[in-house]
């Protein structure tokens, strides 16, 4: 081997290591947007349950939109209905974050498992039955209406 040769094999080895640093670098950025784009989402879930956790903690706060307590009766029920809605809160952040990658399979199962208990209990039927103060993301929502269609609606004993 002469020593252009070997001068040329080593430019090619650099240029592949270079090349090859930039392909990981890309990827690193990649889940590192991912991780933030989820981290943001949650975030702002979180914003939203702090304000239904006050309407929880004191129900009167609740009728500052009206639209919000309709065919809700008393105190009671507006704390179930927004304790329910803190709950799919919780469970929009734990699916969003499997939905990206950002949580295993077996961890999300038994959140769905732990959902479809949820979803047998009136109260929560009840709250998606209602449909104000549902802000949620548009496939959640749908995801939701599918596993309560498909759970039966008999609380377990």
């Amino acid at each position: 081997m002469t020593l252009q040769e070997i001068q040329v094999m080593l430019q090619a080895v650099s240029s592949f290591a270079i090349a090859g640093g930039l392909f990981f670098t890309g990827v690193q950025f990649l889940s590192y947007r991912k991780a933030a784009y989820v981290a943001n989402f949650s975030r702002l879930v979180q914003l939203q349950m702090e304000q239904r956790k006050l309407r929880v903690d004191n129900p009167k706060l609740a009728y500052v939109h009206p639209h919000d307590v309709e065919g809700l009766a008393g105190d009671e029920d507006i704390q179930h209905y927004f304790m329910n809605l803190m709950q799919m809160s919780i469970f929009e952040i734990v699916w969003f974050s499997y939905k990206n990658g950002q949580l295993p399979e077996d961890y999300f199962q038994s959140w769905v498992k732990w959902m479809r208990i949820i979803n047998s209990e009136e109260s929560f039927r009840k709250a998606m039955k209602k449909e104000s103060m549902k802000i949620f993301h548009a496939d959640f929502l749908a995801y939701m209406q599918d596993l309560t269609r498909s759970t039966p609606d008999t609380p377990r004993a």
